[in-house]
């Protein structure tokens, strides 16, 4: 059975992030997400609407960026925050994990 931290999901087996992330950060992220949630339900419905696929891939254009930009958002926020904070306690190693994010991310 895989070890996991107290408060963190069962299902991903995610870890808890050490500094808390600020209530501005969150509050926008929560934002952007709740718009690009409400941009993926708009193209279902565009779908099931049979509208033209011009329009569609539009639309999930715009949802393409709004997830990105947060993932560019979390990831400077990962940098500051949980990157600073390993590499201070000794863990170098980080850099490497740190580096596969920013890989997968500038695509």
């Amino acid at each position: 059975m895989d070890e996991m931290q107290e408060g963190a999901p069962a299902v991903c087996g995610c870890r808890q992030k050490a500094t808390p992330r600020s209530t501005a950060l969150q509050a926008d992220v929560q934002k952007r997400l709740n718009r690009a949630i409400g941009q993926l339900n708009g193209v279902k419905a565009m779908i099931d609407d049979n509208r033209y696929c011009g329009d569609v891939l539009t639309q999930l254009a715009a949802a393409e960026s709004a997830v990105r930009r947060v993932s560019e958002m979390l990831l400077a926020e990962h940098m500051r925050t949980c990157v600073v904070e390993e590499i201070r306690a000794g863990n170098d190693a980080v850099v490497d994990e740190a580096m596969e994010l920013v890989r997968r991310f500038s695509k």
